[in-house]
């Protein structure tokens, strides 16, 4: 079953049973979807690849924003745990992400593959290892992994 159509089963689900937290993060998904889709510059097809994208980009901004709302301390614990719970619905349509030790296996991986041996090819060891593990990996913690063993 494709992500659409698991998503358009739990929308009916959530409806029936007045689910109204899962209902509204499936619409903004929808909606983000739609943009995408609507933007000028697409050319591909609405398939599991762009709600993947589309789901992971709603996810980070979502862990942004309950970082900030979790800062608030009580005046923003209601809206945080709301976040936290459009988080978790997102985690179930991305892959799991990378270990520490895995994305340290991957650096140390395209570091032989580039011959790298200089912290200034860095950022090529994090575009050879961010393109190998597409949504998988955090750019922040590859690029703290290549400059240590580069360094």
């Amino acid at each position: 079953m494709s992500i659409e159509q698991d998503l358009r089963r739990k929308l009916t689900a959530a409806m029936k049973s007045k689910d109204s937290r899962t209902r509204n993060v499936i619409r903004m998904l929808d909606t983000k979807v739609m943009e995408r889709r609507t933007a000028k510059d697409f050319k591909g097809e609405v398939d599991d690849n762009l709600y993947r994208e589309v789901i992971a980009a709603y996810k980070k901004s979502m862990s942004k924003a309950r970082a900030e709302y979790e800062a608030l301390g009580e005046r923003g614990r209601e809206k945080a745990e709301e976040l936290a719970f459009e988080i978790e619905f997102c985690n179930q349509y991305l892959p799991r992400p990378l270990s520490e030790d895995e994305v340290r296996k991957a650096v140390r991986e395209a570091i032989d593959q580039l011959g790298a041996d200089s912290p200034k090819m860095a950022g090529r060891v994090v575009g050879v290892v961010m393109k190998q593990h597409k949504g998988r990996v955090e750019a922040a913690l590859v690029k703290k992994l290549a400059t240590e063993v580069l360094g």
